[in-house]
């Protein structure tokens, strides 16, 4: 030690108290991040022994990701620490909605086996943006929905479809999504879809039993509760203990009515259509009904020319 302060440390003893490579100094030193403090009389860099306390600094900011101009800006204080970890912070956060993005996509594809086309397939229908989502649960819609005077609780309640996954999407809630988002988008679906709502709009209009608020609702449940207990207990469709059940159910309502909205509702895509639903919202769906309104379409249809 001289009697003007500690020895300036060379390239090899700064690597050695630091643990950094010499190739890795010498490049810092070379970008400007860690000015040499003179030379030696062979021309070999010297430093203070403050750059060991700079050498870590640089480093942190480095295994935190912010890069090397930033950590330069930094040092010639020309921003604040804050302001650049606000905005590392930022990508950092979209870096690991990306990465839990690709591994319930990649976990999809171990789950159903995928192939490379379904894999891509996947992969993109996940990947669109929010703004992506909306514009095609709101394309249809309005072409389910327009113009039709349905019970706003069961509109609402269809029309209450998440647009977006989660941060942190489970596998079954990237499937459910890009299955839900073909479903929509298919033309025959979505005249499925009109049609039963046309059906159901009518029986408002008429006054039968899908008339007044959540009144829909009310009886598609009852019907299904009352026809799935009938079906596990084995009532065949066409017996007189499945007409009096009928009976009890629709009093003097119109048969054929009923049948028409019943067969306008009860495809398997529309009862696939709230599962999906159920899953992209992290719930557990509702039991699929579609096997309820095929007894009951059968018990009408034996009991109508």
């Amino acid at each position: 030690m001289s009697d003007d302060g500690p020895e300036p440390l060379s390239i090899g003893e700064l690597s050695r108290r630091t643990g950094l490579p010499v190739r890795t100094i010498r490049y810092w030193s070379d970008l400007g991040l860690l000015p040499p403090a003179g030379r030696a009389p062979g021309g070999h860099r010297r430093f203070a022994v403050e750059s060991v306390a700079r050498l870590e600094l640089v480093r942190t900011l480095r295994e935190l990701g912010i890069g090397l101009a930033d950590v330069r800006r930094l040092l010639a204080r020309e921003t604040s620490l804050e302001a650049v970890a606000a905005v590392h912070l930022a990508a950092l956060d979209a870096r690991i909605r990306s990465l839990r993005l690709s591994r319930a996509v990649l976990s999809a594809v171990v789950r159903r086996r995928f192939g490379t086309e379904e894999m891509t397939m996947v992969n993109r229908l996940a990947r669109q943006s929010a703004q992506e989502r909306r514009r095609i649960i709101e394309e249809f819609h309005r072409e389910v929905f327009g113009g039709l005077d349905a019970d706003p609780h069961l509109s609402e309640r269809l029309r209450h479809v998440p647009a977006d996954l989660p941060d942190d999407p489970a596998p079954a809630q990237v499937e459910a999504w890009v299955e839900l988002a073909e479903l929509v988008q298919d033309p025959d679906f979505r005249r499925r879809m009109r049609d039963m709502f046309e059906q159901h709009a009518g029986g408002r209009a008429d006054g039968g039993q899908a008339a007044g608020p959540g009144a829909h609702r009310w009886f598609a449940a009852k019907l299904t509760r009352l026809a799935g207990e009938a079906r596990e207990r084995g009532v065949a469709p066409g017996s007189p203990e499945a007409g009096e059940l009928l009976d009890r159910l629709l009093g003097d309502a119109d048969r054929a009515a009923v049948l028409r909205r019943l067969r306008a509702g009860s495809f398997a895509d529309a009862d696939r259509y709230r599962r999906l639903v159920a899953t992209i919202r992290g719930k557990e769906p509702e039991a699929p009904h579609a096997a309820d309104f095929d007894w009951l379409i059968a018990a009408l249809t034996a009991r109508l020319p």
